[in-house]
């Protein structure tokens, strides 16, 4: 596949979120809010390359709404694990740094297309 800016930004977070979770299971023996910043966390990149694929310009733009949508769950999911004290405070500033990159990633990309 081409190289691509959000899709290769997604993928390195979704590692991350990856690496997160296993801590989150491992170590602080938390299971719910783990599961939920998984989930959301790895969507992002998973819409991003659907949209690459999309059939139309409207089926791109509707994967990547729902990639930024996911890519807000994931903040908040973020922010929930760090104010519960799960993850602390270096480790937070570093991933939250890259959700929100992401979410300004894909807003400008979505907002260019909706305008053009």
């Amino acid at each position: 596949m081409k190289e691509n800016i959000i899709a290769d930004k997604s993928k390195v977070f979704a590692l991350r979120i990856i690496k997160l979770y296993k801590f989150l299971q491992g170590e602080k023996q938390e299971y719910v809010l783990s599961k939920q910043v998984l989930r959301s966390g790895t969507s992002i990149g998973a819409n991003v390359r659907e949209a690459l694929r999309g059939q139309s310009k409207a089926d791109f733009f509707a994967k990547l709404t729902i990639a930024l949508k996911e890519a807000s769950e994931t903040e908040y999911w973020l922010e929930l694990l760090h104010e519960s004290d799960y993850i602390d405070e270096i480790s937070f500033n570093s991933i939250y740094t890259d959700c929100k990159d992401g979410i300004k990633l894909l807003t400008a990309i979505t907002k260019t297309i909706k305008y053009n």
